[in-house]
């Protein structure tokens, strides 16, 4: 049920909130950027940097979006 709550709110955002939805975009970018870099048959050390750049970026925008999730719960409990 509670999953279910979470998915709604995040479809919520995703229509109501631009600064989530950017994160979201981001993230999924992201997400496929990491993907690409991980499927190359030869991975040089500028990958492996950008790798883990684009993994920082990721997990940040992720903070961000279960940051503004939880203040909304929060705003909404309220």
């Amino acid at each position: 049920m509670e999953n279910r709550t979470q998915d709604d709110l995040i479809t919520h955002l995703l229509a109501t909130d631009e600064h989530f939805r950017t994160l979201h975009e981001q993230h999924t970018e992201y997400s496929k950027l990491i993907d690409q870099i991980e499927a190359r048959k030869l991975v040089t050390d500028g990958d492996e940097l950008e790798e883990q750049r684009l993994k920082k970026l990721k997990l940040h925008a992720k903070d961000e979006m279960n940051d503004l999730l939880s203040r909304h719960r929060t705003a909404t409990v309220s």
